[in-house]
């Protein structure tokens, strides 16, 4: 294999479960499948999240929707982001439920269901300060009453979203408090005006973690489910850990593994430099493999001489640029790599057959951490070419 991504489903479901079983069996679970599932393929990771007992999948783009339904996907899906009125249509035949954020864009899919004489369900998306999509909180019970005495509009759905709920700073768990708040009010308003608001939903990942308040009717986990947590409980205050006391800490594992393979091995002499740039020059005589793996497959460029990979259960440094399609590791003088041995980029589990094998391990947030960013994007930017090897 020159380069493969290992998506353990079985450790995707035990996310689930683990998810489950924090919040409660009676609040569903919507699994984000939105960009290929974080990068982790999402027909595969769509089956497995309905298999495990998820109750609908998320997506930020109708084609998106449309993928799936065409892979055979039956479960209800959400369309967290705006949509284009030409995609509209698409909306309708797919059965995709949009959030609606206005009375101009639930007019038009009013007008288009109505024309193809069927009741679309909808969801109504209220901003209680993320200030991005959504209703303000003093408009939402009209937008409410506007759904509802649509002809064929279904209000299945109200929900907002949740800025900083994956903080443990004070003043950001007392803004997620605030959220919540003007939420639930809207939602009270909506529910005292007769008018059913369907299920209700606010929690993202750092919620389930943090803010057991934000549970309500249903949860959309998206990052948690893909192993990685974005904030920890014990990092929170101690006036919220006494809220939180009852909640055991939440384990999750990652579901995404990078490997490559050593393509070429050659010798270096010392003073001689290494790729584009002559980023890094060798100390002394060394070995140098060169790996079948680049930033366009998804290993940052920013990762150039400070990362390692793991082969045959040592770790050896990257050095020199990480180029488009390769990079290069210092072996050392008298290694005993071979070619065409496996070198794994991340991966929280490196040998789960020969867990004796080695010690060393590294995952995408490690990864994420070293380039200064998170591991949503590091799991997303495994690009296309990239196999996805998904094992149970």
């Amino acid at each position: 294999m020159r380069t493969g991504a290992i998506i353990r489903l079985n450790r995707f479901k035990e996310n689930i479960n683990t998810v489950k079983t924090r919040v409660g069996k009676d609040i569903q679970i919507c699994v984000p499948v939105k960009a290929d599932a974080y990068g982790h393929g999402a027909l595969q990771i769509s089956k497995a999240a309905i298999e495990a007992g998820a109750y609908c999948l998320g997506v930020a783009d109708v084609t998106e929707g449309v993928e799936l339904r065409k892979g055979g996907i039956q479960a209800p899906i959400l369309l967290f982001s705006q949509a284009h009125p030409s995609e509209i249509p698409l909306i309708i035949k797919a059965k995709i439920i949009p959030f609606i954020s206005d009375e101009e864009f639930a007019a038009s899919l009013n007008k288009q269901a109505e024309t193809e004489k069927i009741k679309l369900p909808v969801h109504l998306k209220i901003d209680t300060g993320m200030n991005r999509m959504g209703c303000p909180v003093n408009e939402a019970l009209a937008l409410a009453a506007m759904i509802k005495n649509s002809s064929s509009l279904e209000l299945a759905g109200t929900v907002t979203h949740l800025s900083v709920s994956d903080s443990a700073n004070k003043s950001d768990i007392d803004f997620t408090n605030t959220q919540l708040a003007r939420f639930k009010k809207a939602v009270s308003a909506i529910k005292n005006a007769g008018i059913n608001p369907g299920i209700v939903h606010a929690a993202n990942s750092g919620a389930v973690i943090l803010h057991p308040n934000a549970w309500l009717d249903m949860v959309r986990p998206g990052i948690l489910l893909y192993g990685f947590k974005t904030v920890q409980e014990y990092e929170a205050p101690v006036e919220h850990l006494k809220k939180i006391s009852k909640l055991s800490s939440i384990i999750v594992k990652p579901v995404m593994e990078l490997k490559s393979a050593v393509s070429l091995i050659k010798k270096l002499n010392k003073g001689e430099a290494v790729s584009y740039g002559r980023a890094w020059t060798a100390k002394k005589d060394t070995t140098i493999g060169i790996l079948s793996i680049g930033y366009a497959d998804g290993l940052p460029r920013l990762a150039s001489n400070r990362w390692q990979v793991i082969i045959n259960g040592e770790a050896f440094p990257l050095v020199g640029r990480i180029t488009m399609d390769q990079c290069c590791v210092d072996l050392g003088a008298n290694t005993s790599v071979k070619r065409w041995d496996e070198a794994i980029i991340f991966g929280d589990d490196i040998y789960p057959e020969q867990p004796k094998k080695s010690a060393i391990t590294q995952n995408a947030a490690e990864l994420a951490s070293v380039v200064r960013t998170i591991p949503y994007e590091i799991t997303c930017n495994v690009s296309k070419r990239v196999k996805r090897i998904y094992k149970l």
